[in-house]
């Protein structure tokens, strides 16, 4: 909701005459708001856009109209013609009729009149000829018709659909956390100790409770989803124990996506982890602090699942009777069995409405999907259009790390938001190329979440960084997309791989309590938090931070330092182009496009430059795009770092220095406005 986006269309007609087009958008209710004028896209192209914004969540469709422009044409013909003493009478009394049919569409409040004294002044031939045509031509004039022109040989597209979502579909900041790791105890207290045959006293697993406890550092931190792992009972067969080993200890917890025990399966939460009342302290809690409850739904099983007796025909037998494991070659997931969707399709959509309802009853309105490329694009589709027809605010995001078809189709057919391959992207051309994918066309239906980090995603620059890679993956998540997350640690840049080449964290939270000192870190400075902290509070500041499409990148003269920025331009205060007739009044109207001349910067930018070497000190030379920013290329402006509140002024070519582990990130966020011209070349 308030996004904008363009609808262009292929507009041409025979001969020479004027056309025009407009989009025409209906909302959820099914009327018809303001029109919309396009312009040519580029003169000669035949290809026309116009921007849209609509301004309420809904199922909305849109429509391109075309048609003939004669008073355009005759306007055209009379500026030649007229001047030449060419049939001169004759234009100016074609003129005059063409003025009456169009007045009739023009609204008395809203310049009949104008185009009315026009065609008296085109037939009054006691005033020089010059004079006659001139009224015809005045601002006034030409204003109104272009709010309410006179339309012959109209044609239309086929209404197209548009899905306007909430602005939580488009925008947030996102932290992962273990609740079982929050107040977690690797020993329990020395009076309640009960240890077993070898002697080892069991870990105290945090709760729901306790980890409601980390909420308000979490909310002050800016984010605005807080996103919990699977929360329901863990199979004990085949449990994996610490760092993925195939033998757990008695005491070891398992990994939380070996959904199913004795306990229940997904409608249920673990024993450790308290109860359904206790889960719904959580999210109060949340909801207090502003922050939504994100919850994994992971569609699979442990052999200790309840569904395991009672749908066998959900799962995959092999040759010898077993049920098939998971299994990602050369990795192995004894301890999960992945659903069968052939047998009883219906049976698993109907569970799964089952169970994402009752966790919506109870307050949830996000689930992350885990690994929804596994399972049938079909069901993903059928399961989310249901659950959006009657909530229209569930988000659901595609954790699918996997080919780019695949990811695409899921969110074509519903995902609101899909993991990325950012963490893969490093240089800058890598950056460049892949995010100017997703903020074009793909931005129509696909949004991405820039994760940093996961439990399984460890990427070498961060193990090989030190605390600069973790800063300036930071900035770069957090002012690329709109959405962004990250999980528990990566504000103490916690970097040890499970061995050399693996993306594995060591003794990682998915197979064993971890408990972290946020005290002592804080007190020590081991964290980058009021980093992360002032770029959740920008996002939330900017409204440019706030949008996909309007990301452009700007060229720097070093390989190590990429430069880009996001504008909202401000709106336009000239009046909006007039309603088609049956109109609605208080219907969205679109930002008004820059035109190629004149710029002035307004609304809100942010131009971000970074230095993508964690290691080394770069310089760099920034040459601006500046009519990306709504300025002229002779134009200044002056830049405001909101790292360091520091202020430059800048022009079109700027330089430089951007120093890792100089106590601040290596990176500038500069928000902009333009500024008087100054002497000599703009540097810092």
């Amino acid at each position: 909701m308030g996004e904008t986006f363009q609808v262009s269309a292929t507009v041409f007609r025979e001969g020479h005459d004027a056309i025009g087009a407009n989009v025409v958008l209906r909302d959820p209710a099914g009327r018809c708001g303001p029109w919309t004028p396009m312009r040519e896209l580029a003169p000669g192209t035949d290809r026309w856009g116009a921007d849209i914004t609509p301004d309420r969540e809904g199922r909305w469709t849109y429509a391109v109209e075309a048609w003939s422009d004669p008073v355009r044409t005759w306007r055209a013909h009379a500026k030649i013609k007229i001047p030449a003493g060419i049939d001169t009478e004759l234009v100016l009394e074609e003129g005059a009729q063409l003025y009456e049919r169009a007045a009739a569409g023009v609204p008395k409040s809203d310049g009949r009149e104008a185009v009315l004294s026009a065609m008296d002044r085109l037939l009054d031939d006691c005033r020089p000829v010059a004079d006659r045509l001139a009224a015809a031509l005045t601002p006034e004039v030409t204003a109104a018709l272009a709010r309410h022109p006179l339309r012959e040989l109209l044609t239309s597209s086929r209404p197209s659909p548009l899905q306007v979502e909430r602005e939580r579909a488009l925008f947030g900041s996102w932290y992962e956390l273990f609740p079982r790791s929050e107040g977690a105890r690797m020993t329990a207290p020395e009076e309640t100790v009960v240890t077993d045959r070898e002697g080892g006293a069991p870990p105290v697993s945090g709760t729901l409770r306790t980890a409601a406890e980390r909420l308000p550092a979490v909310a002050a931190m800016g984010f605005d989803v807080v996103y919990l792992p699977p929360i329901h009972p863990i199979g004990t067969s085949f449990r994996k124990g610490p760092n993925n080993s195939l033998s757990a200890g008695p005491h070891d917890v398992g990994c939380p996506w070996a959904i199913g025990s004795a306990d229940g399966g997904h409608d249920a939460i673990h024993p450790d982890l308290g109860t359904l009342e206790d889960f719904d302290h959580f999210v109060a809690k949340a909801r207090e602090l502003r922050l939504e409850v994100a919850l994994d739904f992971a569609l699979q099983c442990s052999p200790d699942h309840p569904w395991v007796d009672q749908h066998p025909q959900w799962f995959h037998r092999r040759a010898d009777g077993s049920i098939a494991y998971a299994e990602n070659p050369p990795k192995k997931y004894q301890d999960i069995y992945p659903i069968a969707f052939d047998a009883d399709f219906t049976g698993i959509v109907r569970e799964t409405l089952r169970v994402l309802r009752l966790w919506m009853d109870r307050g949830v309105r996000i689930f992350r999907v885990d690994n929804p490329h596994t399972k049938p694009v079909i069901f993903w589709e059928k399961v989310i259009t249901d659950i959006n027809r009657t909530h229209p605010d569930v988000i659901f995001l595609a954790e699918a790390f996997t080919r780019p078809a695949m990811m695409h189709t899921l969110a074509a057919v519903g995902f609101q938001q899909s993991y990325t391959y950012f963490t893969w992207r490093n240089s800058k051309r890598e950056l460049t190329d892949y995010l100017t994918e997703l903020s074009g066309d793909a931005a129509a239906y696909m949004r991405p979440n820039l994760f940093v980090n996961t439990p399984d995603i460890l990427h070498a620059y961060l193990q090989e960084g030190g605390r600069s890679a973790f800063e300036i993956r930071a900035v770069l998540a957090a002012t690329l997309s709109p959405s962004w997350g990250m999980y528990a640690g990566y504000e103490l840049c916690e970097r040890t791989p499970l061995r050399a080449g693996s993306e594995e964290y060591l003794h990682s939270e998915k197979y064993e309590l971890r408990p972290r000192d946020w005290a002592a870190a804080e007190r020590t400075r081991a964290t980058i938090t009021p980093l992360i902290t002032l770029l959740n509070r920008l996002r939330r500041h900017h409204p440019a931070l706030r949008q996909l499409r309007n990301l452009h990148f700007h060229r720097t003269n070093n390989e190590a330092v990429i430069a880009y920025s996001k504008r909202v331009p401000e709106r336009r205060s000239e009046p909006q182009p007039g309603q088609r007739p049956g109109a609605q009044p208080g219907q969205p109207a679109s930002l008004r496009p820059d035109g190629p001349s004149g710029h002035a910067m307004g609304g809100d930018c942010i131009l971000t430059v970074v230095n993508l070497d964690p290691h080394h000190t770069h310089e760099a030379t920034v040459s601006l795009d500046m009519p990306a920013l709504g300025l002229d290329w002779h134009e200044s402006l002056s830049v405001r770092d909101e790292l360091t509140d520091t202020t430059y002024h800048w022009g079109s070519d700027n330089y430089v220095r951007l120093e890792p582990g100089s106590g601040i990130a290596p990176a500038h966020v500069f928000s902009l406005r333009p500024s008087s011209p100054i002497g000599g070349s703009p540097t810092q």
